[in-house]
């Protein structure tokens, strides 16, 4: 398990030092979301403002959910090694030309995803409804807390930006005597022309994990580990 965080951070570094190659101005222009403040350009990743310093390339929380202030403190809380690469995939594979098209679909129907489905079913959509079987209340204020605009679908359906660009439908059915629950997850079909497909399957990992912390529960087994 050392090893293996060790080569987590390992790739954070190599992330940090391409993110130094590109064009900043160039960024900005492709994704809006970016906002330069001081040493930093931030953006918002499920509703936590994280910072990319300009020169460094390292990323920090910036500022609690609700806090509009960009404030950096001598004890940052630590940011997650999936968090990161998430903002730095997003920033290295977004094309100037993506946009949203609001053509929604399963992961399994995104560009190149089809290979990831049945680990994405597993990992994901069936945690996704194991931690929140009897949790119907909590699902929907974490939901809310999380900016999530509800759907008319499912019996919890809310739309929750992921970042600016890449909004993401949590859809989630109650169980009861003789089914369980289910859940789906979908994605504006323009979301691999942001990022790379693999990082949509931790952008989900990391969708549940807030929406867990958000709605005070643990994250039943068998979910993506984070470190």
């Amino acid at each position: 398990m050392e090893q293996k965080i060790s080569n987590y951070e390992k790739w954070c570094e190599e992330w940090s030092r391409r993110f130094l190659t590109l064009d900043q101005a160039q960024l900005q222009k492709t994704l809006p979301e970016l906002k330069e403040e001081g040493n930093y350009l931030t953006l918002f990743h499920f509703k936590k403002k994280y910072g990319i310093h300009r020169q460094t390339g390292k990323i920090i929380l910036m500022t609690q959910p609700g806090h509009a202030a960009c404030t950096e403190t001598p004890a940052q809380q630590p940011v997650s090694t999936n968090i990161r690469l998430n903002i730095y995939t997003l920033l290295w594979y977004a094309k100037p030309t993506a946009r949203y098209q609001n053509h929604w679909v399963t992961f399994a129907d995104l560009k190149d995803a089809r290979p990831f489905a049945p680990a994405f079913q597993k990992g994901v959509l069936q945690t996704f409804a194991s931690t929140f079987t009897g949790h119907l209340d909590k699902l929907a204020a974490a939901c809310t807390a999380l900016g999530g605009q509800k759907l008319p679908h499912s019996d919890a359906g809310y739309q929750i930006n992921a970042f600016g660009c890449i909004p993401v439908r949590f859809l989630f059915w109650e169980g009861d005597d003789e089914f369980p629950a289910q859940a789906n997850m979908l994605f504006d079909v323009s979301a691999t022309d942001y990022i790379h497909v693999e990082s949509v399957v931790t952008i989900a990992s990391a969708g549940l994990e807030a929406l867990a912390e958000a709605a005070g529960l643990p994250i039943c087994a068998g979910g993506f580990q984070t470190q």
